[in-house]
């Protein structure tokens, strides 16, 4: 098994940042998924940019969101701007270089410096009348960038995945993404072993070799746990079979958890006469259990068969 982990690129750091930044025929893509190599990489490590087209959309609904309210937000405050008069050109550039410095990179505004004359008799000035002071307005034009709008939504529905295996013939990018999305499973599974449910946290022990022995044990638990459910899981499919979910709607996809709190309050009755050989019972099994057993497999009916 190749050496792999993998990052979620925030931004926060600067390779991130560097990296997320692909040209649009850089993309290669594959049905919903497209991916692009990354550089430049820290030594040692192969970064891959991924973006999905469910991502694509989520962000897309957020920043469209995003774009309405900060529109609005701008065309105030620009239009407040617009009616402040400055005694000098530099000053009215200066305040506008400031207002722009949070504007966002989907924004574009066009500026125009208009001068005022002012003038201080009333009345209408004479034809040769010099003004006894110009005053200066910015007047400015809002509108949104779609193009830019579009790499925002990219780069916001884009996220990093690395690995130490330099070469893509022994790792390719499509098994490293992979690789990077089977990592969802795993991590549902020890969020079950951390389970009050598992009493994990009611063993104590201080040796470090019964440490290991836990750790052990738990994780053939896990996989006794993940491996049937994805029997139970593969025998629902294949038959076209639904057991009933916590909500009672129909799912051909259960987890074990569930099943597990199914099979509460089945129990295991031992009836002894006398010489005679002990009958066992097995009491309160309901139709779900039985199809359930039957789904796992022979060996798990036999387990639960009543014996004379």
């Amino acid at each position: 098994m190749p050496s792999f982990y993998s990052i979620i690129a925030g931004w926060t750091t600067k390779p991130a940042r560097t990296a997320l930044q692909v040209a649009d025929d850089g993309w290669q893509q594959e049905g919903d998924l497209f991916w692009a190599p990354a550089r430049p990489a820290p030594k040692g490590e192969r970064w891959v940019v991924v973006r999905t087209t469910q991502g694509e959309e989520r962000a897309r609904e957020t920043l469209r969101r995003q774009v309405d309210k900060t529109q609005e937000q701008w065309v105030k405050a620009l239009w407040h701007l617009g009616h402040q008069r400055f005694a000098c050109a530099p000053d009215a550039r200066a305040a506008l270089e400031q207002q722009l410095k949070k504007c966002p990179e989907w924004l574009t505004v066009q500026t125009h410096l208009v001068e005022h004359p002012t003038y201080r008799q009333p009345g209408r000035p004479g034809k040769d009348a010099l003004p006894d002071q110009v005053v200066w307005q910015i007047e400015t034009t809002l509108a949104v960038d779609e193009g830019a709008v579009a790499r925002v939504i990219r780069r916001q529905a884009s996220f990093l995945v690395a690995t130490t295996v330099l070469d893509p013939t022994q790792l390719s990018d499509q098994e490293l993404i992979q690789t990077y999305k089977d990592h969802q499973s795993v991590e549902r599974g020890f969020t079950f072993l951390k389970d009050p449910l598992f009493l994990a946290s009611s063993v104590f022990v201080k040796k470090p070799e019964r440490l290991v022995a836990l750790s052990l044990i738990m994780v053939l638990c896990l996989l006794v746990y993940r491996l049937a459910e994805h029997r139970l899981r593969a025998q629902l499919a294949a038959t076209g079979q639904t057991i009933p979910s916590q909500v009672k709607k129909p799912t051909d996809r259960p987890t074990m958890r569930w099943v597990f709190q199914c099979f509460e309050g089945v129990d295991l009755l031992h009836i002894r006469h006398g010489p005679d050989p002990a009958v066992s019972l097995v009491l309160r099994l309901q139709p779900v259990h039985q199809q359930v057993l039957a789904l796992l497999g022979p060996a798990y009916e036999e387990c639960y068969k009543s014996t004379n």
